[in-house]
């Protein structure tokens, strides 16, 4: 590039970047945490900022290794800095979508010209699923960002070393990408860029491409972001790698006893149904002169073809299917629709329908936002809110047959709640629940879990080693301590109630104990 373009290349990138961020940011604090997957991850977050411990991610004050620790460390960071808000919860998959919505960006730029890039991008931003992903405080759009970031860049150092430009920086960003999706959710990190890139460069018999993306200052670089972390885990805790990476990797993908059991076309038809009606564009993609091109464009239409394929086959082999792991096949996906579908304006009339196909996709996404905020049935945050208020240093909080992930978050509690249940059930182990993440957790720490996974035969001794007591649970709470029906609610909202218990009122067996229940205080 000459100066003046290498110039306007920039400013046009920096105005792109603040449009991405503007666009997904700016309806992110609007709607309260869902549960469970957003009060969950969220309240790891805050947990790790409050501990000071950024190694060992805790649920509950339990070891919680079902997922590394990236996104903790994004959102505690974040909220460390702008205390702990829906905005600063959600930052590390803001994070996420601008990574993956810029690295297409940059790819398409270099290899396909600024307005091809300018399409992609607007296509990508106002999928619905890319939109609400960007803000679900969950793992799925941080690592579908990094898969994407990774996939691009080894892309463009294979296309580069093919040109006989430079490469190697290009390189060892994929390697550093690849090591921090390992760090956001597991090995799907580099095995899905190794499969795809691999693939895309044997169909297009590129040996030596291929083997020049092995790079050892590359693998030393992966190791040194990525390794650590797993290394000083297993140190603190002896079973550590077998359960994460036997346990939550590989029987969660080959094996079933998982949630959201889904059938095998679950997915194309998700990614069909949510990229209405901009897939409808795409008709040009079906000819046999659309995939025919030479050169770079067909080598980039081949990559983005193998990046949706790829993705969607391999999510849907195992049985358990949650609508966030098809996120890194959304990027790709929006640049084909965007490139078939500039195919297709052959008139100023398509064109316009075109901008109208954006719109309502834009729209359809705002319209969930809105919609999920005007009815928060899904969250505990006006109860978490009224505990906060009247909550007192040092009285307990226990729930009964629930754990309520965001009520910690909003409550602002420093201390872990109990968790009232049948811990010895055989049920625990056969079932993906709430139930399960605690009894696997308290493998870790045994001591803790004692004090805080309580039977119902023990609620009643622990109650009476406080003055007070704050008590959430659902319509059968007064089932497991039927001493509630004496006292009046203090919060009930979308089937939950709370309750502040004076066990020496309630509980005549309080009375019998020493000091008249405060042994243990």
């Amino acid at each position: 590039m000459s100066t003046a373009e290498a110039s306007l290349s920039r400013q046009d990138g920096w105005k792109v970047l603040a449009l991405v961020v503007l666009w997904l940011g700016a309806t992110a604090w609007l709607r309260p945490l869902m549960l469970p997957d957003e009060g969950r991850y969220a309240s790891v977050a805050l947990e790790m900022l409050r501990s000071g411990d950024w190694l060992t991610p805790t649920l509950n004050g339990l070891p919680f290794f079902h997922k590394p620790p990236l996104f903790y460390w994004i959102s505690g960071a974040a909220m460390g800095m702008t205390g702990s808000s829906e905005l600063a919860a959600r930052s590390a998959s803001l994070a996420g979508a601008t990574l993956g919505a810029i690295a297409l960006y940059l790819f398409v730029r270099r290899w396909c010209g600024m307005a091809s890039a300018r399409r992609a991008v607007i296509v990508l931003a106002v999928q619905p699923l890319f939109f609400l992903g960007a803000q679900f405080a969950n793992l799925d759009m941080l690592v579908a960002g990094c898969i994407t970031a990774t996939v691009l860049a080894l892309a463009h150092a294979a296309l580069s070393f093919e040109a006989g430009q430079p490469d190697r920086r290009a390189l060892w960003l994929a390697y550093g990408l690849s090591a921090l999706g390992v760090l956001a959710k597991g090995l799907i990190g580099f095995v899905l860029p190794a499969m795809i890139v691999g693939l895309w460069l044997i169909l297009r018999r590129r040996w030596r491409s291929l083997l020049a993306l092995l790079s050892l200052p590359g693998a030393l670089l992966f190791m040194l972001v990525a390794a650590p972390w797993f290394v000083l885990m297993q140190q603190r805790f002896d079973s550590f790698l077998h359960y994460f990476f036997v346990v939550q990797h590989f029987q969660r993908f080959a094996a079933g006893g998982f949630n959201n059991v889904q059938p095998f076309w679950f997915y194309p038809a998700v990614l069909a149904g949510c990229s209405l009606p901009c897939i409808l564009w795409s008709r040009p993609a079906f000819t046999r002169g659309y995939w025919r091109a030479e050169g770079t464009p067909g080598d980039v239409r081949l990559l983005m073809a193998l990046m949706a394929g790829c993705v969607t086959l391999f999510f849907s082999l195992p049985q358990s299917k949650l609508i966030g792991y098809i996120l890194p096949a959304v990027p790709a996906l929006a640049w084909l629709m965007a490139d078939a579908g500039q195919r297709a304006q052959a008139s100023r009339k398509s064109r316009s329908w075109w901008r109208v196909s954006l719109a309502i996709s834009a729209l359809i996404g705002l319209g969930v936002v809105l919609a999920l905020t005007a009815n928060p049935r899904y969250s505990a945050r006006h109860m978490g809110q009224v505990l906060k208020a009247r909550h007192q240093p040092g009285e307990p909080v226990y729930m009964l047959g629930e754990y309520v992930y965001d009520l910690p978050f909003y409550a602002g509690l420093d201390r872990p709640v109990r968790i009232v249940d049948d811990w010895q059930s055989p049920e625990i182990a056969r079932r993906d629940n709430w139930r399960r993440e605690m009894v696997d957790a308290g493998a870790f720490d045994p001591a803790l879990a004692g004090q805080v996974l309580v039977t119902p035969q023990q609620l009643p001794a622990a109650l009476c080693g406080n003055e007070a007591a704050w008590v959430v649970g659902d319509a059968q709470a007064t089932q497991m301590l039927p001493l509630l029906a004496q006292v009046a609610p203090v919060f009930s909202e979308h089937g939950q109630t709370l309750w502040r218990v004076d066990p020496r009122q309630v509980l005549p067996s309080c009375a019998e104990m020493p000091n008249g229940g405060s042994a243990g205080r």
